[in-house]
């Protein structure tokens, strides 16, 4: 599977995901071929790209909730989009709290791990769709964290309005390609203007915006260069924030057509432990699937593995089986500590279908914290 920009469309091409309109309604099935008149739709509908499958590729499992979780996805944006529209344009908020409730029921009580896909944009609703996403892996991670109410939801109303200012800029400086330091500065400068704004329109307005104003101005220390970045005094929120906020722009598709792996995220988490709290970190890695069984992927060796059980201590050292000599590799092992997934496979993703149950029996798949 892999993403392609909206104008490198061909007729032919199968959807590797199903596309939905605002109000939730399938119009194209996924592993349907494109024809002349769905890659007019596309245009139309002003998305950057869709996900496509490879030539010989077989259609990757889909659950009915990773299904469901996309269409919710697609409904939800359009729901935020209005609210926030409504915000600018009359200072005054209105359904902003029932939409924290409804994302705050939906994930902010699981349990388990879910299949966290990226979902389709365009320019015109891009700033929405990530506000999404920030909300629901903060929903998420606050549940994991054990967060109190109060905080929870004004971490979630800080997810969902922490790019309000962005609105303001114009999409020919928001979406320019060749983005400069000092471009990016004044985007983020443009979203500390509206602290107010926030303060004013969202329930408990001063907890909210102390979060997304202590989030921004480590962003704006980072790109600025600064090493020696001083997180102690971050409230809880900020923390958080920061982590989803950056998931979300690594893994997202972009203008560029490209879009880091789950696995590069992990890594830049890592490489900066001083910015992204590694006790947050953690509370993301156990809410969402990054490296299942049957993931395809490379080893810091340059051999190329397929996963066949999680390491619930490191999650870039599973169970792995070789595809150069069909060996078991343990990563998780002291004598191959030195040996650790590099990155997926982009286009070999998904492409091998395991019989989960035979790993199961052959006692390779492993229930968490085991």
């Amino acid at each position: 599977m892999q993403f392609v920009r909206t104008d490198e469309l061909r007729v032919g091409m199968r959807l590797a995901r199903p596309i939905y309109n605002k109000k939730g309604v399938l119009l194209f099935e996924r592993n349907s071929k494109l024809t002349p008149q769905a890659i007019e739709s596309v245009h139309n509908f002003g998305l950057l790209g869709i996900y496509v499958l490879d030539p010989a590729e077989p259609l990757p499992p889909m659950s009915e909730e990773d299904i469901e979780f996309e269409r919710f996805q697609t409904m939800s944006v359009f729901s935020i989009k209005e609210e926030i529209e409504k915000i600018l344009a009359t200072g005054k908020r209105g359904r902003l709290e029932f939409i924290v409730g409804m994302l705050i029921k939906r994930f902010g009580h699981l349990d388990g791990k879910i299949n966290f896909y990226q979902n389709l944009r365009s320019k015109d609703d891009y700033i929405y769709r990530h506000s999404l996403n920030v909300a629901i892996l903060c929903a998420m991670m606050t549940h994991v964290l054990n967060v109190r109410l109060d905080e929870q939801n004004a971490i979630m109303h800080a997810a969902l309005v922490h790019d309000i200012g962005k609105l303001k800029i114009s999409q020919d400086v928001l979406y320019d390609q060749t983005m400069t330091e000092e471009m990016h500065l004044h985007i983020l400068n443009a979203q500390s203007q509206d602290a107010d704004l926030i303060e004013r329109t969202v329930a408990d307005g001063i907890v909210v915006r102390r979060i997304c104003m202590q989030a921004l101005r480590i962003q704006m220390d980072i790109l600025k260069g600064e090493r020696d970045i001083q997180t102690a005094k971050l409230s809880i929120g900020a923390k958080i924030l920061l982590v989803a906020n950056r998931y979300d722009e690594l893994t997202a598709m972009s203008l560029s057509g490209t879009a880091e792996s789950e696995v590069k995220a992990l890594k830049e988490f890592r490489e900066r432990p001083d910015v992204y709290d590694p006790q947050i970190v953690n509370a993301l890695i156990k809410c969402i699937n990054i490296l299942t069984p049957g993931s395809s992927v490379i080893l810091n060796t340059g051999e190329k593995a397929l996963i066949l059980s999680e390491n619930s201590r490191d999650i870039l050292k599973p169970m792995v089986l070789s595809l150069q000599d069909n060996s078991i590799i343990d990563l998780g092992l002291k004598v191959n500590w030195d040996i650790e997934i590099d990155d997926i496979m982009k286009t070999m993703d998904n492409r091998y279908i395991i019989n989960t149950d035979a790993l199961a029996l052959a006692g390779y798949l492993k229930k968490e914290g085991e």
